[in-house]
């Protein structure tokens, strides 16, 4: 009788686990969405804004 009530600790224990496992893996991967999707908004922006600064620069030498 001690030994399954031991057992059902464990199985109980290692299901605590999977589910602590399950919770952090599925955080990761969505911090992990958010952030390529942060990075990939922040150089499209940064490179939209550059090539408006070269179009600017060069009609400024064109009417110069």
């Amino acid at each position: 009788m001690n030994l399954n009530l031991i057992s059902t600790i464990m199985e109980f224990s290692q299901y605590l686990g999977f589910l602590a496992f399950l919770t952090i893996a599925t955080i990761g991967f969505w911090l992990m969405m958010f952030l390529v999707g942060f990075v990939g908004y922040w150089v499209t922006g940064a490179a939209v804004e550059l090539i408006k600064e070269k179009q600017a620069e060069k009609k400024l030498k064109e009417r110069a």
